[in-house]
């Protein structure tokens, strides 16, 4: 149970943030001695408390998405959303196997966490000034940039919210939009990720486990909500800086230890 409330915390306050939340769930549960099938299938049910806070806060987008489907501005805004997944959706279900076998580890999430550092320093002081400062202006061509740099995220460590949101601001998107793009694109994205994982993963599951998986998905929802205001308020005024040299510090922490 304590097992369940520490990683429900790591997962709601990482999961929106550009530190990678598969990283320091990897992390978390080496160090807690929480590994196996279980677990790993416990790490994936708990993000889908991370996406309901989404789902939840920007719940107004949600339902005027909804209702205001076959006009214009909801389409252009629906088919941004699915260009932007069926990159990632593509190149996951190519290589998810592969992935899981050989680089959930602490020392390839290490080093992703520091080229991840480093790439967001470097693109933070290239990128031009924005021209998209809204979710609803964003071009198709633009969409289907921001999907292939979620793709980068398949790699445990980068962080599919780095990844996106940075992506976006590459291809124009100021902060704001782009991080606010990178919350509806998780939505698929995560649902769509947990839900395989989940259909996977089943057997081995039990009756017992349903007390702490639920533990967890409660504590990850309500953390989420907390980093998600806090974060999308920290942006308005600051860059992603620290977020950078935090995850430089951090992975070569982890990478020292684990070597």
């Amino acid at each position: 149970m304590l097992n369940a409330i520490i990683l429900g915390i790591v997962e709601g306050i990482t999961e929106f943030l550009p530190i990678s939340s598969t990283g320091h769930l990897i992390l978390t549960g080496d160090l807690l001695g929480f590994t196996g099938n279980t677990a790993k299938t416990f790490e994936v049910f708990i993000q889908l408390g991370a996406i309901l806070a989404v789902v939840w806060l920007y719940r107004e987008k949600v339902l005027s998405s909804i209702k205001g489907f076959g006009t214009e501005k909801t389409n252009r805004f629906l088919l941004n959303l699915l260009i932007a997944f069926l990159p990632a959706a593509f190149f996951g279900l190519l290589t998810h196997s592969y992935i899981k076998h050989y680089l959930f580890n602490p020392v390839t999430v290490a080093s992703a966490l520091i080229v991840g550092g480093i790439a967001i320093f470097v693109i933070e002081r290239i990128i031009k000034k924005p021209v998209v400062r809204d979710v609803d202006d964003i071009s198709y061509k633009q969409a289907l940039g921001i999907g292939f740099a979620q793709t980068l995220a398949l790699f445990p460590g980068v962080s599919r919210a780095g990844a996106t949101i940075m992506g976006a601001m590459c291809f124009g998107l100021d902060r704001k939009a782009a991080t606010e793009f990178s919350f509806f694109l998780a939505i698929p994205t995560m649902f769509a990720a947990t839900l395989f994982d989940l259909l996977k993963n089943l057997d081995g599951l039990s009756t017992d486990d349903i007390t702490v998986f639920t533990v967890g998905f409660l504590v990850s929802f309500f953390s989420a909500l907390i980093v998600i205001k806090a974060f999308l308020g920290f942006i308005k005024k600051h860059t992603f800086d620290s977020f950078a040299a935090y995850r430089i510090i951090f992975g070569a922490i982890v990478l020292f230890y684990y070597l």
